[in-house]
């Protein structure tokens, strides 16, 4: 994946980050959620944060806060509210946590993702244990060249409902 990345300039690779944020802004299933989680994106995922700062006054956007092994999700009320936390990812550093039966849309990143709705991570488990708490719809969010006709997986992974990405939307069980 990181080979296939380095093909494209940053511009292209914002053109692209723009593409897939606007076909997810079309999927009935953002319009319609108050309650999106989202997140803030590493240098290597689909750029969200003119998404977020789009969306967060219409919305309640959640974004992930990493404390030990676990994944608590905040929500966003600004630029002046967020610091990089562990990996250098932009988290809320205030605000009171969202329980899982009020999230409407779990918006995923991924390394890659394949055309069944398996997600491959970055290995930590973080998603992987927020998913098992969760029951709304799950959409992975990435970049043409991250989805792949089959990844492996394992029998406890739990896959997105649908895929996103630059070019298409992938409807699975939604």
């Amino acid at each position: 994946m990181a080979s296939l990345k380095k093909e494209y300039s940053t511009t292209i690779l914002s053109e692209k980050s723009t593409n897939a944020c606007s076909l997810l802004e079309e999927t009935k299933l953002f319009q319609e959620a108050a309650y999106i989680a989202l997140y803030h994106a590493m240098p290597d995922e689909v750029q969200t944060a003119a998404l977020i700062e789009k969306w967060y006054r219409q919305k309640t956007i959640l974004l992930p806060v990493i404390e030990g092994d676990d994944i608590r999700m905040l929500p966003y009320r600004g630029k002046e509210t967020v610091k990089p936390g562990l990996f250098g990812i932009l988290e809320p550093v205030a605000g009171e946590e969202t329980a899982a039966y009020q999230i409407d849309l779990l918006i995923a990143p991924g390394v890659a993702f394949d055309r069944l709705g398996n997600r491959l991570g970055r290995g930590r488990g973080y998603y992987d244990r927020l998913l098992t708490s969760l029951s709304a719809p799950r959409l992975g969010l990435c970049f043409d060249f991250q989805l792949h006709d089959e990844i492996p997986a394992e029998p406890f992974d739990i896959p997105m409902q649908g895929i996103v990405t630059d070019r298409e939307i992938i409807r699975l069980s939604i």
